[in-house]
């Protein structure tokens, strides 16, 4: 075995540990539910979930595939409130451009998504750079303003997370800032009209995905890294907005690799206990060697009263 890749494996496997032992250190913010396996084995369509919300009672739910089709279904429970089952109510439902035509692949990649208080839904899109309206899930789509700074993005690597905030407001930010040292821009759009307000900064590997507003009013970003063999790691952040000004930035969830599957979508809710739950998906890139799962977690109270 040559030495060099002997040095490599040791200098890897000292990281993990000392990551482990990182992690080990923080105080617990979010507590570990379960993770579910969701599979339709005959419906060739199944699979690149995305995006994700839930409803107040953690049931009734929506999701898109990268491949622009819309889900929605019920999440079924037992009397402890663990996943138990999941079953459709509607879809796929292929997703049409704003002419009524089916989309093609170049403008079809749906990444991000948030649910309107009307039960409509808003995607953003990483192919071509932009966020779309859908007043019915089979309807055509209706095109946000599209800035010059959105067509100069980077192609698949722009929209991945899109929030709504409970006044309506949205949020996107693209997967990749450009460089490490660069922070991620947040594009909020209201009135008619898009602004970048604020940044999030940026942290080594770590990419924004997913993103939804909380029942309390923060929004939640759900992060990933990926090792490689080793497989994806996970990271949950929640910050506070107040007008132009975004603060926090408290790490709630940080796994190790190969914990989870590619987790892509989050959705932030409150329980009957009145925790709050974030429930996320994960995007399987229709490989065999990946899995769609649904994953739970309950944030614990901030001591500090947050």
């Amino acid at each position: 075995m040559p030495r060099r890749f002997v040095r490599t494996l040791i200098a890897g496997v000292l990281a993990l540990g000392f990551a482990g032992l990182s992690a080990a250190a923080d105080p617990v913010r979010a507590q570990f539910l379960q993770s579910y396996r969701w599979q339709i084995p005959d419906q060739p369509l199944f699979g690149g979930f995305s995006g994700f919300e839930i409803g107040p009672q953690g049931r009734d739910f929506v999701t898109q595939s990268d491949r622009a089709t819309l889900w929605r279904g019920q999440i079924q429970r037992d009397a402890q409130g663990e996943i138990i089952g999941i079953a459709l109510t509607s879809g796929p439902t292929k997703l049409h451009d704003a002419k009524g035509a089916l989309m093609t692949r170049r403008f079809a990649d749906s990444e991000g998504l948030a649910l309107a208080p009307d039960g409509s839904v808003y995607l953003s899109f990483e192919g071509v750079a932009r966020v779309a309206h859908f007043a019915t899930d089979g309807g055509p789509a209706r095109d946000l303003p599209r800035p010059e700074a959105f067509k100069n993005m980077q192609r698949n690597s722009s929209f991945e997370s899109l929030a709504i905030a409970p006044d309506g407001t949205l949020y996107t930010m693209p997967e990749r800032s450009g460089s490490l040292d660069a922070s991620f821009p947040i594009w909020r759009y209201r009135n008619g009209e898009w602004s970048q307000p604020f940044d999030i900064p940026r942290a080594g590997d770590w990419l924004p995905v997913g993103a939804d507003f909380g029942p309390d009013g923060r929004l939640y970003v759900l992060e990933r890294d990926f090792w490689g063999l080793l497989g994806f790691l996970t990271r949950v952040q929640v910050f506070d907005i107040t007008g132009d000004t975004l603060s926090g930035g408290d790490v709630l969830i940080q796994t190790g690799p190969g914990k989870h599957d590619n987790l892509e979508g989050i959705s932030a809710w409150r329980d009957s206990t009145g925790a709050i739950r974030l429930t996320m998906i994960s995007d399987d890139n229709f490989r065999i060697f990946q899995r769609t799962e649904i994953v739970e977690y309950r944030l614990q109270p901030n001591p500090e009263g947050d």
